[in-house]
């Protein structure tokens, strides 16, 4: 949610009571405001701190705690600090912390003292679990959307390439031809377990944690139900002192998170290598690389490397959630201020991340013949003429040996396997016949890879039939 510089909070905003004031006599020391607030970035929670006052004083207006009307100047006065916020006309003060006594304050400044009935019945520790959860569940909506879109783009991409050869690697060395288009869904189904992953993280977020209290739940006859329907939570907490105290929803969608930048990261460095001189697989759009400052004839593939590297990123937004909390007794503890910082920056991150990536790969030009220049480089067919041996009857480790000595015999001499003479090959093993090199070539490799999964054209095809009529289904009914 943007903000304008309005919407900032202020250290020369008006000081006011704390929420406390009954309690002590002496004014909180202005460094310890600034060191306790988070208000500096749980600001953006406000629409889901206003979503969540609303439904609470619903329920506080059905069980009879507040009257009907009440209920309608509170809600009226919280829909105005709603605009507010989002016109850039609030002032955020620091001294009141957070995102919740700001609106409180607000609203109380509003309709007077009625604002203040509005927090019966519920406490800032339940109240920052429910916006927490609340705006994790679109975070987890927009990331799993922006992932579709990516696949969308694989899956187009490889349409296009679903007769070209690449050299398939183990260990970033030759290891044997595959399809590139294969190579571009192996991405997909990646991305696809990192969307269900977010779905599964998704079911334990949507839990209500609203009216669990500080952490021994109300004396108040509250309807949490009621509150769950409102927010449309499929679930409400069991356990007021759980509902309140962890954070392992929060910890399992920066886990999530740190996946799909693990995927990100190792699919950009794949870019990285191909787009340089000495592979030379892909080039880059000019729009999704940058230059050198002295050296004129450099195009660096920055965006793959910033993915790459904002990777880091997240893994640590992920340990220091796992930081805070691993040492916390029950209940709520103020560490826990700390959450919202780690979770931010990672939704962020992979949704810039998503969004630009897709963008580049929509605009990379493919080099086919360098890849199957490539891939044809006269080895890396010897598993197949191993394979060749065993359709004659040899057992495969036999077939291994046979295949090693010539690799050795044609590679002592610089020649390919296709350069071996069929007398050289029959002085190996009988079992070697003029076809053998129909065998070794690219295209009879990848065809005859038709196990389910591999690499084969006709393989090929029926997968991108199939995902092509899935995504249709999921854009049309989006």
């Amino acid at each position: 949610m943007k903000t304008t510089k309005k919407s900032k909070p202020s250290k020369n905003a008006p000081k006011s009571a704390k929420p406390w004031g009954g309690r002590f006599t002496e004014a909180t020391n202005q460094l310890v405001d600034e060191y306790t607030a988070s208000i500096p970035y749980d600001w953006r929670l406000y629409p889901y701190d206003i979503a969540g006052s609303v439904a609470h004083a619903e329920m506080l207006g059905k069980t009879g705690i507040l009257t009907k009307k009440e209920t309608v100047l509170i809600i009226r006065g919280l829909e105005s600090i709603r605009k507010e916020i989002a016109s850039g006309d609030f002032a955020f003060r620091i001294e009141l912390e957070d995102i919740h006594m700001n609106i409180e304050s607000r609203l109380i400044e509003n309709i007077g003292p009625l604002g203040g009935k509005l927090h019966t019945a519920r406490s800032r520790n339940d109240q920052v679990a429910l916006d927490l959860r609340l705006y994790l569940r679109d975070e987890i909506a927009e990331i799993h959307w922006l992932l579709r879109q990516l696949q969308a783009v694989l899956v187009g991409l490889a349409e296009k390439h679903t007769g070209t050869v690449m050299p398939g690697y183990t260990h970033l060395q030759r290891a044997q031809p595959v399809l590139f288009g294969h190579h571009l869904l192996a991405y997909y189904e990646m991305f696809d377990r990192d969307r269900a992953r977010l779905e599964d993280c998704f079911g334990r977020v949507n839990v209500l944690p609203l009216g669990a209290g500080a952490l021994a739940g109300t004396v108040h006859p509250i309807d949490r139900t009621f509150v769950a329907r409102k927010l449309g939570f499929d679930a409400v907490a069991e356990n007021s002192i759980d509902a309140v105290s962890d954070r392992d929803f929060a910890i399992e969608f920066a886990a999530a998170c740190a996946q799909i930048m693990m995927h990100l990261s190792r699919f950009s460095e794949e870019l990285v290598l191909w787009s340089s001189a000495e592979f030379g697989f892909i080039s880059l759009s000019d729009a999704y690389a940058t230059g050198s400052s002295i050296m004129p004839q450099k195009k660096n593939p920055d965006v793959a490397e910033l993915t790459r590297g904002k990777t880091g990123r997240v893994y640590g937004s992920l340990l220091s959630l796992l930081t805070v909390m691993k040492g916390l007794p029950l209940a709520y503890n103020r560490d826990m201020q700390e959450d919202k910082e780690p979770v931010f920056d990672a939704a962020d991150t992979v949704n810039r991340a998503l969004t630009v990536f897709a963008g580049m790969l929509q605009r990379i030009t493919v080099h086919v013949g360098a890849m199957r220049r490539a891939a044809d480089d006269g080895f890396i067919t010897a598993t197949d003429l191993a394979d060749y041996l065993v359709r004659k009857g040899m057992p495969f480790r036999e077939a291994h040996e046979v295949v090693g000595r010539a690799v050795l015999l044609a590679s002592g001499a610089g020649r390919g396997l296709h350069d071996v003479t069929l007398d050289e090959y029959r002085k190996l093993t009988p079992l070697i016949g003029h076809d053998v090199y129909d065998a070794l070539s690219l295209e009879a490799s990848v065809g005859r890879r038709t196990s389910y999964g591999g690499t084969a054209p006709t393989n090929l095809k029926k997968r991108l039939q199939a995902l092509k009529k899935q995504i249709a289904k999921e854009l049309s009914a989006r």
